[in-house]
């Protein structure tokens, strides 16, 4: 009898080995569930533990006794381990993460005007600048950032949130830490003295690869495999780079763009999909494709969806100049598609030819933007054609008015019929407008082309352009990739404002300050005064004049501009700059090298029409 049941127990054993042996390594362990609490959320929370209570074991040997060198050294361990513990607080804190990630930059939070806020970070980055940048800086400032950081890491890790994630939310985070650093990370946007991004993108990509390590059971062997070969490959590569010479364009094109993919490997593999109603497309494999933005969560809620015909209508009514008050203007008259959506003029030209105060903005990929017009008045893309509608200065026509004249359009009426159910009313006429703008977005352009692998046509002097964009000369920490709008990754829900302490013209040896307020109205808050929306710099060979004043006729001003530090660099006061006032250091080779890169960002479905 005991013979017998070794002997069952040897067949069911080979039987399981040969089972296992047909499914070609796959693991027989499936745990996996797209709607269920995952049962590694406990491993997940304590390695989120573990590193938050080694940034908070060295964040609380800062001391202003202590002597320099020591705390310096303490600050970069107690930022190794937070930036360890990075990705899982994007995904399940984000609003820690913002606070801890945040530049020193005095934050301005309005709600009306009797609620002004004006908030002095205590972070990460102003600890950095602190120990690294600062010579004089006081022991009372020192100390109020290290002690606010030793509260409040023990703070965030008594409040966690890790509790009922799914396999899916921790899927998902892996992805967006992938964009992050993609988009953000490696740009030198939160460690602007130090420099010191690759190394910390090795410490996001070390966490990355323990959450995979703790899911190993689950995959297919083979794909496991891929993906710890994929991660070690991509810290090799950046353990092994100068932050100034990195090869960010072969970084994201092999590294980036192929854990896109080894992510949707995983969705495959365990059968489930990752929620859509993000403004990321969870599917797209190619961070530079038209794919990769969830359009549908840049329009307002229940919009009707996006469609061809929707397009066309649009684009027939941003052509009409029946819309204007005076039947002599249309959406296209400011906005030639020939010039990516702008008009070539130093400011805009109003009704009888009125110049308006500023420059006329591109629409061009305007879609990916949170707020519109350089002063952020504008509540979405509907929002800002009823601005213009109702400018004495543009459209001059009230939106009855508009309703009415689109109504008595036999050929409009037959198409409101078929695309919205016979309705013709102000909020469908702007949302056919706003579908048509929306669809700006081809990402056709020879990089892109090149990112796609679509062809292999780019120059070296056009990667190293991209390179130093998103390295030494600093471009993309306001330009995030791959819209290089303001608009801020991995998130895209928040459009940043900047002051560069504009000048007048390009004299720039005897600089005069702009002195348009932008932010400073409605509130009249003094801390934003001369701030303005971060515009894309995709197409923007063809818009000059250039800035919110039309002052620079060139893209070499630009350059040379920035190059100086802004209105700080050349002596100007500006208070609240925000853009370094040292000089970026850039050679007139790497200034070419720049302008390059942006001019290879023209989609070529602009392009074929000059």
């Amino acid at each position: 009898m005991k013979f017998l049941k070794i002997l069952v127990l040897v067949l069911l054993t080979s039987s399981i080995i040969v089972s296992c042996k047909k499914e070609n390594t796959i693991s027989t362990i499936k745990t996996i569930s797209a709607t269920e609490e995952s049962i590694f959320n406990e491993n997940i929370r304590q390695y989120y533990f573990q590193t938050l209570d080694s940034a908070s074991f060295y964040v609380h040997r800062i001391d202003t006794l202590q002597p320099i060198e020591k705390n310096r050294s303490n600050f970069l361990l107690s930022r190794k381990w937070y930036k360890k513990a990075e990705p899982l607080m994007i995904a399940y804190d984000y609003q820690n993460y913002l606070s801890m990630n945040a530049p020193n930059l005095l934050k301005v939070e309005i709600d009306d005007h009797t609620d002004i806020k004006k908030i002095k970070p205590k972070s990460y980055q102003v600890l950095e600048e602190y120990l690294f940048g600062v010579d004089d800086v006081s022991h009372k400032e020192l100390f109020s950032i290290y002690n606010y950081l030793q509260a409040r890491i023990p703070y965030i890790r008594k409040n966690h949130n890790i509790y009922n994630q799914s396999d899916r939310h921790h899927l998902k985070m892996i992805r967006d830490a992938i964009v992050n650093i993609a988009t953000k990370g490696i740009t030198g946007f939160d460690s602007p003295i130090l420099a010191n991004s690759l190394r910390e993108a090795v410490y996001n990509y070390e966490s990355i690869k323990y959450v995979i390590s703790t899911y190993k059971n689950t995959l297919n062997t083979i794909l496991y495999n891929n993906w710890m070969s994929e991660i070690n490959n991509s810290i090799k590569t950046l353990d092994t780079s100068d932050f100034d010479t990195f090869d960010r364009y072969s970084f994201i094109k092999n590294h980036t763009n192929k854990q896109l993919e080894l992510i949707n490997n995983i969705t495959e593999d365990w059968k489930i999909e990752l929620s859509k109603s993000r403004p990321l497309d969870p599917t797209s494999t190619n961070i530079f494709s038209a794919s990769f933005f969830n359009k549908k969560m840049f329009a307002p809620p229940h919009s009707p969806e996006i469609s061809d015909e929707r397009i066309a209508l649009g684009e027939v009514l941003f052509n009409d100049e029946s819309l204007s008050g005076s039947n002599t203007i249309s959406c296209a008259t400011c906005h030639i598609k020939e010039k990516a959506f702008t008009d070539g003029l130093k400011t805009a030209l109003g009704l009888n030819g009125e110049a308006l105060l500023r420059n006329t903005p591109s629409l061009s990929y305007a879609v990916y933007q949170k707020t519109f017009f350089y002063d952020g008045r504008g509540d979405g893309i509907e929002g800002q054609i009823v601005s213009v509608a109702n400018n004495k200065n543009e459209f001059h026509i009230d939106l009855n008015t508009l309703e009415k004249r689109i109504q008595n359009n036999p050929a409009y009426k037959q198409q409101f019929d078929s695309l919205y159910e016979g309705k013709i009313n102000n909020r469908n006429i702007r949302h056919a407008i706003a579908t048509y703008i929306r669809s700006l977005t081809p990402f056709d352009s020879k990089f892109d082309r090149n990112m796609q692998g679509l062809e292999n046509t780019l120059n070296n002097e056009e990667v190293l352009g991209f390179n130093l964009f998103m390295g030494k000369a600093a471009c993309a920490t306001c330009h995030f990739p791959p819209a290089f709008y303001g608009t801020v990754p991995p998130k895209f829900d928040e459009t940043e404002f900047e002051n560069l302490g504009l000048t007048k013209t390009t004299d720039f040896k005897n600089p005069l300050l702009d002195e348009d307020p932008g932010l400073y109205y409605p509130y009249k808050v003094e801390e934003r005064r001369g701030f303005f929306k971060t515009s894309t710099v995709r197409n923007i060979e063809l818009t000059a004049p250039y800035m919110h004043n039309g002052a620079f006729e060139t893209l070499e001003q630009v350059l040379e501009f920035y190059n100086f530090g802004g209105g700080q660099g050349m002596g100007l006061d500006v208070p609240y700059q925000t853009l370094p006032s040292s000089s970026l250091g850039l050679t007139k080779n790497e200034i070419q090298a720049i302008i390059a890169f942006i001019k290879s960002l023209t989609d070529n479905s602009i392009a074929e029409y000059n």
